[in-house]
């Protein structure tokens, strides 16, 4: 089985392929270049493996949260490919991707995935490991750093841009600290891989018209008002 998979929601760019189990993958904190590097990108994967889009079985988009703008690239971008080559799509959401990779090194906790959201907010999950594979334990939100809801039980590794953004806020909003903590990492397409094959392997990739992002947010910026607010609360 042969996938492709590509997200563009954070300020990383990465895309991986899935070549019956063996993983290879491209990627690269480029911020605002994605639009750009996305289509150089995958066919230089595509060439380094020696494939072509059409023996592709299948393939895996990162849904989101983070930019809005690069949750659109990647997801549009999936969208063209599938339905021009008649394939399947799963798609993998960027909260799970970081547990994913959290995960991996330490499968017995629970891993607290956080994405800063701006307007003084995070996204926000919480992961264990099922099977090989990072499993919500409740739902996604985005959420005021010092409101998330933490669940019971422990340990926890915390991971993603939420981290740095709002430390102090997030660590007081959990019961006992993270055994690890990785404000520097990002979603990787691998991860989704890892998460998506058996899926796809199973036949339950979906058509790529009813794929949809999951921006967990409607808007992405604060009125006037709710500006002045929120500085008139941290006084």
């Amino acid at each position: 089985m042969k996938l492709l998979a590509i997200d563009t929601a954070t300020e990383a760019l990465s895309a991986a392929l899935w070549l019956d189990g063996e993983i290879i993958e491209r990627y690269a904190v480029v911020t605002r270049e994605h639009a750009a590097r996305l289509p150089l990108l995958v066919p230089a994967l595509m060439a380094e493996a020696g494939l072509s889009l059409r023996q592709l079985d299948g393939l895996v988009c990162g849904i989101g949260p983070g930019s809005f703008a690069g949750v659109r690239i990647g997801v549009s971008y999936v969208k063209g490919l599938c339905l021009g080559l008649d394939r399947p799509v799963i798609g993998v959401t960027s909260l799970a991707m970081l547990a994913q990779a959290a995960l991996a090194a330490n499968p017995e906790a629970i891993a607290l995935p956080a994405i800063d959201a701006r307007m003084d907010e995070v996204y926000f999950g919480a992961y264990r490991q099922v099977d090989g594979r990072a499993t919500a334990v409740q739902g996604e939100v985005v959420s005021p750093a010092a409101a998330v809801a933490v669940p019971a039980g422990g340990p926890f590794v915390a991971i993603g841009s939420g981290w740095g953004v709002h430390r102090d806020a997030l660590l007081g909003a959990l019961p006992e600290a993270p055994q690890q903590l990785d404000a520097d990492a990002y979603p990787h397409a691998a991860a989704a891989l890892s998460m998506a094959a058996e899926a796809h392997a199973c036949g339950f990739g979906q058509d790529a018209s009813t794929l949809v992002p999951a921006y967990l947010r409607n808007r992405v910026a604060l009125t006037k008002i709710e500006q002045q607010a929120l500085r008139d609360s941290r006084r």
